[in-house]
């Protein structure tokens, strides 16, 4: 057998605190922009970001931290938070970053999964600290981010950020790691059950970055000014607490504050370019701009992903404030990023109308993942627009097992995603709902997510969701659930006749129902799980007129739940 001839080039491992190095070296007067807790604008550079990041190296070290040993965050966006990311995993530990948003049982649970060396806290968490301390005996130590003057009163022992800081001289060269060390820890909430976690590498994240600021993913540079709404607790910003150090772009970040008023304001006083965020942060972005006839002058372009984007607001944002949506989808496990809608030269040719049908949708895979739908019979199906099927991807960014799980989830080498999608012959990705969620009406799929898109398409409806609901006949039919936008009003009916022309007319929903406001999960995604059971027992008119009744509840009386 012939022995293979290998190549003769440098053997530079791909690890995270190269970013930061590279940022501080090459882009080190760039700014990094943050609102702080303590109410003000913080200002500093790579340069001053990487320097601290080894300090905060140093003081964990001292603090007897150890490669491999995982320190996790409970805090907002914020150059704290950012010198957490580098600090941690420069010199070889993990970090953990946790969404402060879910239950105190379940972060409790994370901590003690995790086994966390340390908790880094900003202190508007300090009271979520005290109830989370004895319910996390290993824990060593908790650190609240910020300066003795600003340590709040607490129960709880804790340690001073900028006082470990202050002990330290930032003279440390960041080691040699073997790029398939532990990078950060991530946990899903979107699973059933306890949260799992999803481990990066250090080669995971470096690529996942290199995919994130290509032209056809975010498109990001060194002339962009970049403001994460998402969270760094939300699978790491969605990577742009990593491109944009690779990048050199300037970073803005929001700190707590996220409503309309302060998102807008920031990105106006900081000419930010580019965004990233989950539809419901745009939702109040685009409220608060209806009501003050506010007007963006320097943005261009936002990442909507998290949950589907609705076409109208896709429409709203190109149409009326002359900023790109970049339609994305992916996953905790995927470290992120999986597709984004951006049109090749052909598809940019085609009529208006056309261009937006593909917009709408998740889009096509970027370098480094690929994807299929499949069957119920495990066989691959066409990529013809029409075939639904369960989503499977595989990629280098893609984890293979979930933390501490000895089996892994995957199926031939591809991970299942839970998605159920279509795929068409452009490639573009179109997630028509969670396997969960689908809504099976006679043998046939009713995606909700079209359903829900329809819907908030109407001027009077802020937000909607589609559940199924039991059908003596069909055995599920579509329930739409409203939120009306403040102001406007709208019948069932007036709704109903809305979808004529929009969808079959077997997707049209059996019924509506107005609450005052929908259940979302902690990162921001209607908990239809929720709406299910909050609903089980609603019935359908079209139940009633079959002459059976669908789950009645005692006290019921046989009429729809209002």
């Amino acid at each position: 057998m012939t022995t293979p001839l290998l190549g003769q080039m440098m053997d530079v491992p791909l690890t995270v605190s190269s970013l930061l190095a590279h940022a501080a070296r090459h882009f080190g007067s760039t700014e990094i922009v943050s609102r702080r807790i303590e109410g003000d604008l913080h200002r500093y550079t790579y340069r001053d970001c990487e320097k601290r990041a080894k300090q905060l190296a140093q003081a964990l070290i001292a603090l007897g931290v150890e490669p491999g040993d995982r320190v996790a965050t409970l805090a907002w966006n914020g150059y704290r938070h950012l010198e957490a990311y580098y600090g941690t995993t420069g010199f070889g530990a993990v970090c953990h970053t946790i969404n402060p948003r879910l239950f105190p049982d379940q972060i409790a649970y994370i901590i003690n999964h995790a086994d966390d060396a340390y908790v880094l806290f900003d202190t508007t968490f300090a009271a979520l600290v005290d109830t989370l301390a004895p319910q996390c005996p290993h824990v060593r130590g908790w650190i609240a981010l910020c300066d003795e003057a600003h340590r709040p009163p607490m129960q709880t022992s804790v340690l001073c950020y900028e006082t470990l800081m202050d002990g330290q001289d930032g003279g440390f060269d960041w080691p040699a790691l073997d790029e398939q060390q532990a990078s950060y820890l991530c946990y899903t909430s979107g699973t059933t059950g306890n949260p799992k976690g999803a481990l990066y590498t250090h080669r995971s994240t470096v690529l996942h970055a290199f995919g994130a600021a290509l032209p056809d993913s975010m498109s990001l540079s060194a002339s962009d000014s970049v403001l994460p709404i998402v969270p760094m607790f939300h699978v790491n910003a969605w990577g742009l607490a990593h491109a944009g150090p690779l990048t050199g772009a300037k970073l803005v970040f929001p700190g707590k504050d996220l409503d309309g008023k302060s998102l807008y304001e920031l990105m106006e006083s900081e000419r930010v370019t580019c965004s990233a965020g989950v539809p419901t942060v745009w939702l109040g972005l685009l409220n608060y701009l209806r009501e003050t006839g506010g007007k963006f002058s320097s943005l261009q372009r936002t990442v909507i992903g998290g949950s589907a984007c609705p076409p109208a607001m896709l429409r709203i944002l190109e149409d009326d404030y002359g900023v790109q949506v970049i339609h994305a989808w992916g996953m905790t496990e995927m470290s992120p990023l999986g597709t984004l809608s951006k049109l090749n030269w052909e598809q940019s040719q085609r009529p208006l109308a056309e261009q937006r049908k593909l917009l709408e949708k998740q889009g096509h895979v970027i370098y480094g993942v690929d994807m299929k739908i499949v069957g119920e019979d495990g066989r691959e199906l066409p990529w013809d627009g029409v075939a639904f099927g369960d989503l499977h991807v595989r990629g280098p960014w893609v984890i293979d097992r979930y933390f501490r799980k000895e089996e892994s989830p995957l199926i031939d080498g591809w991970f299942p995603t839970g998605d159920v999608a279509t795929i068409d012959p452009d490639s573009f990705l179109h997630i028509t709902d969670r396997s969960k969620d689908v809504i099976k009406s006679g043998g046939e799929w009713i995606s909700s997510i079209d359903v829900e898109n329809v819907a908030v398409a109407h001027p009077a409806v802020a937000e909607a969701a589609c559940i199924a609901c039991a059908h003596p006949k069909w055995t599920e039919r579509p329930l739409l659930v409203v939120v009306k936008r403040a102001g406007f009003d709208v019948t069932r009916e007036e709704l109903l006749a809305f979808y004529d022309g929009k969808v079959a007319k077997w997707w049209i929903p059996d019924d509506v129902v107005f609450v005052d406001e929908l259940p979302h999960t902690a990162t921001g995604k209607l908990q239809k799980l929720k709406l299910r059971d909050l609903f089980r027992d609603h019935v359908l008119p079209s139940a009633l007129e079959d002459g059976r009744n669908c789950a009645l509840t005692p006290g019921a009386q046989g009429k729809p739940v209002r």
